[in-house]
């Protein structure tokens, strides 16, 4: 059997190819072994998103769970990534596993687990349990239902999740407050939670379709365009949120149909805890991020750490200290007061309850952040190249041979996790292998979106010729 894998953020493979029953299980059982083994009457809570076959294989990995004396919590229809997280505090489990492969296209599906805190699983844990996959799971595939084994119960994670969030914020100042808000779910898990706390609001892509249309639910521009689009015909939503496809990454679309990307949001969410809120903590971000966080830490004093990409080594940091928020570039965001998970709805309603409170545009409230830190643009792009030429860039990287892209010259490298080539304080370029695809992603940040985009075709000419 071939050896399964975690990589950044959980397992994940090709529906059929490598995604199959038997490997699912696979996973389980040792997942199962390392709970008998660490725990005393283990429990874990156990979901699946909207991806195809999801409910086969959570239920495959419930009877698996129970067949090694494991109490089961298993949702009922698709649930989000964050609402698997924090049913596992309410449930006081020792475990939460969501069948999920995230952002990925439509052909993957993945196997994430969670910690007892409700945030991913440290990188050691997922390590041990990694290491001790069978190769082969001695599964007992019996013709039994869910309902014929004592150890599984049904729960309700949806309402669970509302409930939390009716506690949490004020819906009657966002709902009352006159602005047109509009939810794009991209097909995804975040759907009926938006439907139920959101009735009249404006939905797209809210329907079920495991194939996402031929699309990866990634809530990135480029994938959005007739949501951007249906923003700007409108002339009258004042903000747009998207989620991916298991809701605990964020995009969101001001009121004219532009893009605010992540970074720009992390340094929203910053300014509203500390200065209107008043509240305070580490801010920890992953490397990839835009060095603008560190001048708004600066400015409001605010202690900053930054670790490897995935969201996993935030969250060993959030379970351990006071952290205020916790951000990655891909999207995926934390902050004090909820879980130590990412949680795209959550972060909207953050932001819309700051629109709803001060009354200001979601533009009003990106200039009040670039008084602070100065204007910036990010972009991304990942390039689809063969293992042979990956290799031979890494390996540049690595010997220190690149000293400058077109024309323009590195003054200095970081190389936390991939490489950050800066040519001033406040531009770089960053190469980084993907830790979950066949990808070499290639990151820029300057003032302008023409310079930003001028790194990364720099950057194309000279490590691809």
């Amino acid at each position: 059997m071939d050896k399964l894998k975690f990589g950044t953020d959980g397992w994940r493979a090709i529906i059929a190819k490598d995604f199959t029953v038997e490997n699912v299980a696979r996973v389980t059982m040792a997942t199962a072994q390392w709970l008998n083994k660490n725990t005393n009457n283990p429990s874990v809570v156990v979901g699946h998103d909207c991806r195809f076959a999801g409910e086969l294989f959570a239920e495959t990995v419930a009877k698996v769970l129970a067949q090694n004396g494991i109490k089961v919590y298993l949702s009922k229809g698709f649930v989000s990534t964050p609402m698997i997280s924090l049913g596992a505090v309410t449930q006081k489990a020792n475990m939460g596993i969501i069948i999920t492969a995230s952002h990925n296209p439509p052909a993957y599906n993945g196997f994430k687990l969670k910690g007892a805190y409700g945030g991913p699983l440290l990188p050691e844990q997922v390590q041990e349990i990694e290491d001790i996959i069978p190769d082969s799971s001695g599964f007992s595939f019996d013709a039994q239902t869910i309902s014929e084994y004592k150890e599984i119960s049904y729960i309700d994670l949806e309402t669970m999740y509302c409930q939390h969030v009716e506690k949490n914020f004020d819906l009657e100042a966002i709902r009352n407050s006159g602005l047109e808000f509009a939810y794009d779910a991209m097909y995804g898990a975040g759907q009926n939670v938006m439907r139920r706390l959101f009735p009249d609001i404006t939905f797209l892509h809210c329907d079920y379709n495991p194939g996402f249309d031929g699309q990866a639910p990634e809530p990135i521009h480029k994938n959005l365009g007739e949501f951007s689009n249906m923003i700007k015909m409108s002339e009258n939503i004042d903000c747009g949120l998207v989620t991916d496809g298991d809701a605990d990454r964020i995009g969101l679309y001001d009121s004219k149909g532009n893009f605010v990307d992540s970074h720009h949001i992390i340094l929203i969410l910053i300014h509203y805890l500390k200065k209107y809120k008043h509240m305070d903590g580490k801010v920890c971000t992953a490397f990839s991020t835009t060095v603008k966080i560190k001048k708004m830490c600066a400015h409001y004093g605010l202690p900053l750490e930054v670790v490897k990409i995935g969201f996993k080594y935030i969250c060993g940091i959030m379970i351990k200290e006071d952290v205020l928020l916790g951000g990655e570039e891909s999207g995926g965001i934390a902050i004090k007061g909820h879980i130590p998970e990412r949680d795209g709805i959550w972060m909207g309603l953050v932001i819309w309850e700051f629109m709803a409170k001060t009354g200001k545009s979601l533009e009003q409230l990106i200039e009040e952040v670039y008084e602070i830190t100065g204007r910036f643009w990010f972009e991304r792009n990942d390039l689809h190249i063969d293992e042979k030429t990956k290799n031979s860039i890494v390996e540049k990287c690595k010997n220190g041979s690149l000293k400058e892209f077109g024309n323009y010259k590195v003054q200095r490298v970081e190389d936390m996790d991939g490489w950050k080539f800066f040519f001033n304080d406040d531009e770089w370029l960053m190469i980084r292998a993907s830790g979950t695809e066949p990808v070499l992603r290639t990151y820029a940040e300057s003032e302008t979106k023409e310079k930003a985009f001028a790194i990364l075709e720099a950057c194309k000419k000279t490590i691809l010729g």
